[in-house]
């Protein structure tokens, strides 16, 4: 099949060779021509990698006739080019593979087998926290106190540098990944050695954090998968998942003056979950997007876990290559993106027919508003102008409707707090405590930060200052972004409002917010408070942005400069002011909200091709706390059975040569029943770790001094800390415990509460199997390998939910956890499910094929008895593989 695409093009006087997916076309294949631009990619991978066993000519036959008998069934094979980690996400990853060495060294095997395949690229960044603000060495000691608390954790990423191939790391405090992915890691177009020729193919990648889908807007295909996932990549496994369903999204007209990409994204969102397109690819067209940003369209792309989908794809246009030249690469390097784009038929230009979309969405950008979404969900927008309405509905309305259920007595109270220089102010229900420029979905964008510097530099001429009680911080994407904002002056006007720079990397996003400072912390305990966070980054679960802090909203970069100003998300811009000026004269957002034409005048100053190439020169060098680190030699990992931090995992102990293969799961117990939306911060924490927590308890055992506790993707390397973590989220709503909130539940056999790791273990005692019982989006959030990994080792051997999140799918399977998924029309809620039943599973055995119906019988505690059907949602035959071995882990190391 390759010889039949195979070709040549010549660009700068170099030869390289390709695969010329029109071919396909002129021999009777499909209508390539009329493929949308992602499934283009997968195309190409597809012809590219044929080895007639993996991929074969049927597949790529399937995919070439996507546009006329896309069959939802069918699975298509993918080797990405690269894979992409962070900290949090590679440590258990990298610590699996460290795993697969030893063990292969215990059987006497050769350790190097295990070794990635592919290009592996992991970027420290999730292990900062903001412990310091709001003052000029907020960033130095932030940063001292990150390598204090993770040198161990850094020192294996030495090692792991050294030990395999095929890895490079980009140290800490240098920025976060999907910028970094941007800016330096991204190359459009590939080029590789291969038997004496230079082969050039799209860039493409997968990597170990939802939010990998950010680089789509610079025309990559990638998505986020779970570490076990990644994993199987590394050694060479295709990723497997059915022929993908592609959402056309046209856009036309212009965003109106006042609005941001953040507000577009929120849009986006918002659109995307009420239409569904879960396990989707979007692909974005239209005269809107050739107005856009390559900045403002990775804005939506990063958005895309929000909105469900696997990707939301921006193709390669000419505003790709503006924004190349303008990050720093290099003319030859252009030149061969545009060249090989436009021959191969993947180039979006105004000439080209538009790709044929089986279903297509709109959106006129003239019509978007500024926005906020929360307080606990992404896709929950607000039009900035109903902001005061919508915060003071939900804060009235029940629990059980999802509000917060105060009374209009309750509303009143104020909490006096009186900081340690001795000015007191008031906080009361909404106050703002916590506001952050963060994440990666905004401080990637020169537009939302140049804005946010103008807002700044307004409001301090004018006199505004912002209230003592808002923690505020600024996170940047890359250190470029401190260049710019510093030689655009900007800077210091957002640190004489308290946006001092705190860190480089995913910090309040991902619950690195660090503790309030003691007063606010002790008056929200005392009052009970409803306190607000508003940040401008992409998640708000609950629980994740910080314990206290109940009502988060997400919001642009500028929005959170005025809310830190208010003090408040109880206003109204419209008719209240924000604040007043030195002569007691009210001051209005609209007085100091930049214009469209000033933020791009300042951008056009300020944001330079030279920044950029002299911040990457030297980017994996240029960090001497790095640098310093001893580094651990060998290629096996020395496992220091002290350590609080690294454990060799359990995952292939005892493992046996011959897969254990399918067998029923029988007289399960219920050892959590949850609603819906639960999220993978519900299953596998991503902030502090509470002393009183099974994880806290474990590591005051173990010496570990409450400061130095760390926070639970830290310590992702150790399973003992993860289990005790598992379903351990401080909001998390266990229905066995009614009225309850964090990790506890009711050890059947006795009728005792105790926290869900102390069950657990006596049920594996008595070798009890277990169940989770939940209903809709279940897994929704982070592709966070742990919260697939913690109910395995709790003994959880199956998940009833009504549906699931695609990542968090495929990691419970690669996992050896069972996803079974409640038939249409039916819940635990309709079926009567109390969680106190016994439950045994009838049909499942090694015949079972992909998607299959089978029963489950329920034995209630008073010895009657009811079934009900459930989908086996193993999707396809490798999903039936990787379980009938136990997990992808096992399955990847028997082949090896």
């Amino acid at each position: 099949m390759n010889h039949l695409a195979r070709a040549s093009l010549v660009v700068s006087g170099k030869e390289y060779a390709y695969y010329r997916i029109q071919a396909l076309e002129e021999h009777g294949f499909g209508n390539v021509s009329g493929l949308p631009y992602c499934i283009k990619v997968l195309l190409e991978a597809a012809v590219r990698e044929c080895d007639h066993t993996g991929i074969t000519e049927d597949h790529i036959r399937k995919l070439a006739q996507w546009t006329t008998k896309r069959d939802p069934n069918q699975e298509i094979p993918f080797k990405p080019a690269r894979i992409l980690l962070h900290d949090t996400t590679g440590l258990p990853a990298i610590v699996d593979l460290a795993a697969m060495r030893q063990a292969m060294h215990r059987i006497g095997g050769a350790p190097s087998k295990v070794n990635p395949l592919i290009p592996v690229d992991l970027v420290i960044d999730h292990s900062v926290t903001v412990d310091y603000f709001a003052r000029p060495d907020a960033l130095e000691l932030n940063e001292d106190k990150e390598f204090e608390r993770n040198r161990e954790r850094f020192r294996f990423f030495r090692w792991a540098r050294q030990a395999f191939e095929n890895i490079r790391i980009v140290p800490p405090s240098t920025g976060i990944m999907h910028q970094i992915n941007m800016e330096l890691l991204s190359s459009v177009a590939v080029t590789k050695a291969v038997d004496g020729s230079a082969v050039v193919y799209p860039d493409s990648l997968v990597g170990t954090d939802s939010h990998t889908t950010m680089i789509n807007g610079l025309g990559i295909v990638a998505w986020g998968v779970g570490g076990i996932e990644a994993e199987a990549a590394m050694l060479g496994q295709p990723l497997y998942f059915v022929t993908p369903e592609v959402v056309g999204f046209r856009l036309t007209g212009s965003l109106p003056e006042g609005t941001t990409a953040t507000d577009l994204a929120l849009t986006v969102t918002q659109m995307l979950r009420k239409k569904g397109v879960v396990g989707k690819f979007v692909e974005f067209f239209g005269p809107g997007v050739a107005r856009m940003s390559v900045a403002d369209r990775a804005t939506i792309a990063n958005m895309a876990p929000e909105y469900g989908a696997t990707m939301g794809y921006f193709p390669v246009d000419r505003e790709t290559l503006r924004y190349l030249r303008q990050i720093g690469r290099s003319e030859e390097q252009l030149a061969l993106i545009e060249a090989y784009y436009g021959a191969q038929g993947m180039l979006a230009t105004p000439e080209r027919a538009e790709p044929v979309y089986p279903d297509i969405i709109e959106l006129d950008l003239s019509t978007v508003v500024p926005s906020l979404a929360g307080p606990k969900r992404p896709q929950d927008r607000v039009d900035l102008s109903r902001m005061k309405q919508a915060y003071n509905g939900i804060v009235r309305s029940p629990i059980s409707q999802g509000g917060y259920g105060l009374t209009e007595e309750e509303l009143e109270k104020t909490v006096t707090v009186c900081h340690p220089n001795g000015e007191t102010s008031l906080i009361s229900h909404g106050s703002v405590v916590l506001a952050a420029i963060t994440s990666c979905t905004n401080t990637s964008n020169p537009s939302v930060l140049i804005g946010a510097g103008l807002l700044a530099k307004k409001a301090v001429e004018k006199g505004l200052r912002k209230p003592f009680f808002v923690k505020s911080s600024l996170t940047p994407g890359s250190r470029v972004v401190t260049d710019y904002l510093t030689e655009s002056g900007l800077l210091p006007y957002l640190e004489q409002l308290g946006f001092h720079i705190t860190g480089y990397g995913c910090a309040t996003c991902i619950g690195n917010s660090g503790p309030l400072p003691d007063e606010i912390s002790e008056a929200v305990q005392r009052g009970d408070l409803v306190v607000a966070g508003v940040l401008s980054g992409n998640r708000n679960f609950e629980g994740r942005i910080h314990p206290q802090i109940r009502a988060n909203y997400l919001a642009s970069p500028p929005l959170v400069v005025a809310y830190a100003l208010a003090g408040t998300v109880n206003i109204d811009f419209a008719g209240e002011p924000i604040g007043r000026d030195e002569r007691g004269e009210p001051v209005f957002l609209k007085d100091i909200w930049p214009s469209s034409a000033e933020i791009e005048e300042w951008m056009a100053l300020a944001v330079r091709p030279e920044l950029f190439r002299k911040r990457y020169a030297n980017v994996y060098e240029a960090n001497p706390r790095w640098n310093e680190l001893d580094v651990p030699e060998g290629e096996l990992y020395a496992w220091d059975a002290g350590s609080t931090y690294i454990q060799e995992p359990p995952f292939l102990a005892g493992i046996e040569k011959n897969a254990p293969g399918i067998r029923e799961i029988g007289s399960a117990r219920v050892l959590a029943l949850l609603g819906d939306s639960v999220t993978t911060d519900h299953a596998s924490p991503s902030g502090a770790i509470k002393p009183d927590s099974p994880a806290g308890q474990y590591l005051l055992q173990h010496g570990v001094k409450r400061e130095d506790f760390n926070s639970y993707p830290s310590r992702r390397g150790n399973h003992e800390v993860m289990i005790r973590g598992a379903f351990a989220n401080v909001r998390i709503r266990n229905q066995l415990v009614p009225g309850s909130e964090g990790g506890v539940t009711v050890y059947l056999p006795t009728g005792e509460t105790m926290s869900i790791f102390d069950a657990a273990m006596k049920y594996r005692e008595n070798g009890t199997a277990l169940a989770v019982i939940a209903g809709k989006e279940y897994g929704t959030g982070s592709s966070r390998d742990w919260a697939a990994k913690g109910p395995y080792l709790l003994g959880v051997k199956m998940i009833i939910a009504e549906s699931f999140e695609r990542i968090h799918r495929s990691n419970l399977v690669g996992m050896g956890v069972l996803p079974l998924q409640f038939v249409p029309g039916t819940s635990a809620a309709s079926l009567g499910i109390t969680g106190r039943e016994r439950f045994d599973t009838a049909g499942l055995n090694d015949g079972i094929a992909p998607g299959q119906t089978i029963r489950i019988i329920a034995t209630r505690e008073d010895g009657t008895r009811f079934e009900f059907p459930v989908i086996v949602r193993l999707d396809n035959v490798v999903d039936v593989e990787y379980y009938r071995n136990g997990g992808i882990m096992q399955t990847v190391f028997r082949k090896l």
